[in-house]
């Protein structure tokens, strides 16, 4: 039966340890609780940390079995966390509280990763901004396209995103782009779009309007500074790669 309950809290009522403990007699809970507080990161398996929670969200369901058939379905803690909320939210078993609280994690991710990436330049702490992209990006279902606008410090000055679709002259025009960059400020540019194939290799489309957008560019003083292919089996950089 899903979930039809608010978000439980333990200080919210203070009956809650009672009730946790009389539908948990064995003290499961407490000891995954115990373990993570001890022992870290490493200290639960992924079902653990997905079954810990849910049970945030509901406090009166064994939920072990709910979690290993969300891992068995999305294949992975991340490809879990990642899931589309209207797909979640129909799993069986799954609701509305239940699926807040998974994507609680997600966002709180995301944040964070980002903070990261405002607070220093970007070109300085390369991997910072590929942790935020790949928990943004790396489990999307559909291709985006993003520009990173940078000022002359290499600070992050606008994430935009350009829209959905390949990476072609239909989703991104070079001169626009360019505009944009003059229009904010910008001195540089990071070209970012995800594969949700999950390979990342750059096709022969993704060179050549990298190219014709650095072509542009260097006319009016905007270096396209690398173009980033995100994917769940990692990320290719063009300008490591040699191809701008």
């Amino acid at each position: 039966m899903p979930d039809d309950a608010p978000l439980f809290d333990e200080c919210a009522a203070p009956t809650s340890r009672s009730v946790d403990a009389a539908h948990d007699p064995s003290g499961h809970r407490k000891r995954l609780r115990k373990r993570l507080l001890d022992g870290g990161t490493e200290a639960l398996a992924d079902h653990e940390v997905i079954e810990l929670l849910l049970t945030q969200a509901v406090a009166r369901r064994d939920m072990k079995p709910l979690a290993r058939s969300l891992l068995q379905r999305f294949g992975s803690l991340a490809g879990v966390l990642h899931a589309d909320p209207r797909t979640l939210a129909t799993h069986p078993g799954m609701g509305e509280a239940t699926t807040v609280a998974l994507q609680l994690v997600r966002v709180a991710a995301t944040r964070m990763a980002r903070q990261q990436v405002r607070e220093a330049p970007v070109v300085g702490s390369w991997q910072a901004l590929i942790d935020y992209l790949t928990i943004d990006m790396a489990h999307l279902t559909v291709e985006r396209v993003r520009v990173l606008y940078l000022n002359a410090k290499n600070m992050l000055i606008l994430d935009d995103l350009v829209g959905e679709g390949s990476i072609d002259e239909a989703a991104i025009h070079p001169r626009e782009v360019i505009r944009r960059a003059l229009d904010v400020g910008a001195t540089a540019l990071i070209l970012v779009h995800n594969h949700p194939s999950g390979a990342p290799n750059p096709s022969r489309a993704d060179i050549e309007i990298t190219n014709r957008i650095a072509e542009a560019g260097r006319l009016l003083g905007v270096t396209v500074y690398d173009h980033v292919i995100i994917g769940r089996e990692g990320h290719v950089s063009l300008k490591a790669k040699g191809l701008i």
